[in-house]
């Protein structure tokens, strides 16, 4: 957000949501967090410590965030933080999944998609966050170059960080609670 290149999808949603409601970014954050958990019942998704706690704990950091870091200034700070937020999702979706403790509300569309249509990862990240940017668009949310990027690279990046933080398929003894996702589907996309 501080690049001023563009917000990434989500956000674009949660900002046309903010200006439309009054409510800071990070509490429409909160609500459409909460909200995205409805479209995970036919799905057959089930949220883990780590989906609740993403509902909260990203909208309060978010506004944390922006009350303490100032704008940036100037390309040659910009584009470097809009490359580097985007990669660093990436790797921390790869990380929070493989921890197993529950996508977030947003990444579970995701991985139930990915499950129930067979499609690659990066093709069902793609193409949600394709449809968050042009439905937050239509809200008055703002788009820019860092939009675009992130809603095309951040499918591929999740994909590869899923693959290199993969933790092993349990064995044929063990059960895996219904409704995670399975590495090895994940994997072989």
């Amino acid at each position: 957000m501080r690049s001023g290149l563009g917000l990434e999808p989500w956000n674009v949603l949660h900002q046309g949501v903010a200006e439309r409601t009054g409510m800071s970014i990070g509490v429409v954050s909160i609500f459409v967090g909460a909200a995205v958990l409805l479209l995970w019942i036919p799905l057959r998704q089930r949220p883990g410590l780590g989906t609740v706690s993403n509902v909260f704990v990203v909208g309060l950091a978010m506004d944390g965030t922006l009350a303490l870091v100032p704008d940036a200034h100037g390309l040659g700070v910009r584009v470097p933080l809009m490359v580097a937020g985007i990669v660093l999702n990436g790797v921390a979706t790869g990380l929070y999944i493989a921890a197993r403790f529950g996508p977030g509300p947003r990444d579970g569309l995701m991985t139930g998609l990915h499950e129930r249509t067979g499609r690659s990862i990066r093709l069902m990240r793609t193409l949600v966050e394709v449809a968050v940017v042009v439905t937050g668009f239509a809200l008055g949310g703002t788009l820019g170059v860092g939009t675009v990027v992130y809603a095309l690279a951040i499918g591929p990046l999740a994909q590869f960080f899923l693959r290199f933080f993969a933790v092993p398929a349990p064995s044929a003894g063990r059960v895996v609670a219904s409704g995670e996702p399975s590495e090895q589907a994940i994997l072989r996309r």
